[in-house]
């Protein structure tokens, strides 16, 4: 299948098409590039049956002259010549790797080495790319030909450092994961998003060429692609959670005294104790004196408004040819699902049988909204047939 080919999206409000054979990707950057985050990819280490490349952020000046990128795929075309004019675009992310991936993003020239199958996995709002790690560890033990993609979603865990310009929104958060994508040189298969990043996975197909010339398979778990009907009264709200987490000093100096304030405040003990995973230590390795906040509210904010007022039923009920979206409806999920919903998800299952696309909806027994925590194996069940009968 191929994504990234014509996976690339609207640079500075321009879509991009990779239509070509034989174009080649070109990765341009600017005088003032020297100053701009780069990420730099750490040799992979061996840990159990699957490896994990982790990467961090660093300031590079060789960036400063121009580089050409060949886009490796399997049996397919590559893209348009493209410039990047704006690296800051580039996420934090984490590669977990089954035991007989060889393949790197080092080594996307060397055709012997071909590009394993690949899923992205996106978190949601208030989460980071940690909420996927076992699981992610799971899938590639299980299916050691794939590569799995963690990410952090701008103004979120590692990527909250990586400053991003506004409007932060399920589009720009989608187009981001995009550039990543092709600057890590990849083609997806698989895209998978919890709530909020259910929704940037559905705008990352709005976003791309049509058509894919090879299938793609999307998850949006426990989300909606129209209106977010998130906590009856008495339940965990997130818009709420977002509220009162800004009014708290940016610095603390105790997470139990977090906890405490969150569950006095009204809102469950386990959202609560998950909630303080964003507390990071502001002292020296090993100190915990004081704590500061890994992810940048105001941005947040901004992101769960776009996410509540982002629409992208038409993208659901007009897949292109190859794109096949499932949606996991969690049985005790605080996202409240409409009779109405459930209608339009049924009549975009006929619709898109039709276009040569497709649609199905799932249920998820015995899990509230944090499927991967509250009911992992069943989780691990369904979406499993993706990874199935897939050769590098």
């Amino acid at each position: 299948m191929t994504f990234i080919s014509n996976f690339t999206a609207s640079f500075h409000g321009e879509r991009a098409a990779f239509n070509s054979p034989h174009a080649q990707l070109k990765l341009r950057s600017l005088a003032s590039i020297n100053s701009k985050p780069t990420i730099r990819i750490a040799r992979p280490f061996q840990k159990d049956t699957f490896r994990i490349s982790r990467v961090r952020v660093g300031r590079s000046s060789r960036d400063g002259r121009e580089r050409s990128v060949r886009v490796t795929l399997i049996n397919e075309r590559l893209g348009h010549d493209r410039n990047v004019t704006d690296p800051s675009s580039i996420l934090a992310y984490e590669l977990v790797q089954g035991k007989l991936v060889k393949w790197s993003s080092m080594v996307v020239l060397n055709r012997s080495i071909p590009e394993p199958p690949t899923a992205v996995l996106l978190h949601g709002i208030l989460g980071s790319r940690k909420n996927w790690g076992t699981f992610a560890r799971r899938l590639a033990q299980e299916f050691p030909t794939w590569q799995f993609v963690l990410v952090d979603l701008r103004c979120h865990g590692d990527s909250a450092s990586i400053k991003k310009r506004g409007p932060h929104t399920v589009a720009s958060t989608a187009l981001d994961v995009l550039k990543l994508i092709a600057q890590l040189r990849i083609t997806p298969r698989v895209l998978i998003g919890h709530s909020f990043g259910g929704k940037v996975v559905l705008s990352m197909v709005e976003q791309v060429a049509k058509p894919l010339p090879r299938p793609v398979r999307v998850w949006v778990l426990d989300a909606t692609p129209g209106k977010v009907r998130a906590g009856a009264d008495g339940e965990d709200h997130p818009a709420e959670l977002i509220s009162f987490l800004r009014k708290l000093p940016k610095e603390v100096s105790s997470k139990r005294d977090i906890v405490n304030a969150l569950i006095q405040e009204g809102f469950s003990k386990d959202v609560a104790q998950w909630v303080v995973t964003n507390l990071r230590p502001t002292g020296a390795a090993g100190s915990s004196s004081s704590f500061s906040w890994a992810f940048d509210l105001e941005g947040i904010s901004e992101m769960y408004r776009s996410y509540e007022e982002t629409n992208l039923w038409k993208v659901v009920e007009n897949l292109p040819r190859g794109v096949h979206v499932n949606f996991l409806k969690a049985e005790r999920s605080l996202h409240r699902w409409a009779l109405e919903d459930l209608q339009r998800i049924h009549a975009a299952e006929e619709s898109a049988a039709d276009e040569g696309g497709g649609v199905e909806m799932h249920v998820l027994e015995d899990a509230g909204h944090w499927v991967h925590a509250d009911n992992p194996d069943g989780l691990f069940r369904i979406l499993s047939f993706s990874f199935k009968g897939v050769k590098a």
